[in-house]
């Protein structure tokens, strides 16, 4: 369920009002997600997604990615596009939370995404990533090891061996190798990220990518953590089971738009 807060219609009449979309025709909740409330927003010219940021996002934060957005569209990669009121202002309020008007993108996500749609992912974010270059704003990561460790320091001891018998032991020991193989900051190419590449934030049209969605975990680090990332969630059957024609599938696609380098496949 991704729709937390009600927007009834006549919020949204009065919310475009400010805008030069067209009057409003309607709204649908949509499902997906986690993290916000989103309607698919049916106006006179066309269809936009409205979304209004939850308690998850930081709204301190949402300069830094309707912003990314903004430069990633003007540079001919496919992802939503923020919609300025007449004012020129992107963040609107609603209900008490901030929310924006982003453009909509046709095609679908896909549940069981084959070795060509691996590949394309490859070159689109390799895409992304270059495109990225340029935009003045940064934001650090919330999901390096040691921030990620100092979350599950707070629910550890009640949790971790709730779910199995020893998984706290079995955390502790993953964590360890991973902070002590971590890259330094300046170690790999860094730039922007999109950090949450996975198949539901990817839509695909005739087996070609068609946008890439959901930039709220976007921010400042090396390249190759988005890599491992999408090879993660892309490349592995049934949560287990390693699909190497996948993975080279994705490497090669990245590697037809910004090359890895030793250092990075390492």
């Amino acid at each position: 369920m991704a729709v937390y807060t009600h927007v009834s219609d006549q919020q949204f009449r009065e919310l475009l009002a400010g805008y030069d979309i067209g009057a409003f025709a309607r709204a649908e909740g949509i499902s997906e997600g986690v993290s916000n409330t989103n309607y698919l927003l049916h106006t006179e010219r066309g269809r936009f997604i409205f979304t209004l940021y939850e308690k998850m996002v930081n709204p301190a934060d949402l300069p830094y990615f309707l912003g990314l957005m903004e430069h990633l569209a003007e540079r001919g990669i496919p992802c939503p596009l923020p919609i300025h009121g007449r004012q020129g202002e992107v963040i609107q309020h609603i209900a008490g939370r901030p929310a924006a008007i982003t453009s909509f993108l046709a095609g679908k996500s896909l549940k069981a995404p084959a070795s060509v749609h691996c590949g394309e992912l490859g070159r689109q974010m390799a895409k992304l990533h270059e495109a990225s270059r340029g935009f003045p704003l940064r934001r650090a990561n919330d999901l390096t090891p040691v921030r990620v460790w100092q979350r599950y320091e707070k629910v550890a001891q009640v949790s971790a061996d709730a779910v199995f018998p020893g998984m706290r032991a079995e955390l502790e020991k993953n964590y360890a190798h991973v902070a002590a193989h971590w890259p330094g900051e300046v170690a790999l190419p860094s730039g922007i990220i999109h950090g949450d590449l996975f198949p539901d934030n990817v839509f695909f049209t005739d087996g070609r990518s068609s946008g890439i969605i959901d930039f709220y975990f976007a921010c400042n680090d090396f390249f190759a953590y988005d890599v491992a990332i999408a090879l993660n969630c892309w490349c592995f059957e049934h949560g287990t089971e390693f699909n190497i024609t996948k993975a080279q599938h994705l490497l090669r696609g990245y590697d037809e738009v910004r090359k890895l380098s030793g250092e990075e496949l390492a």
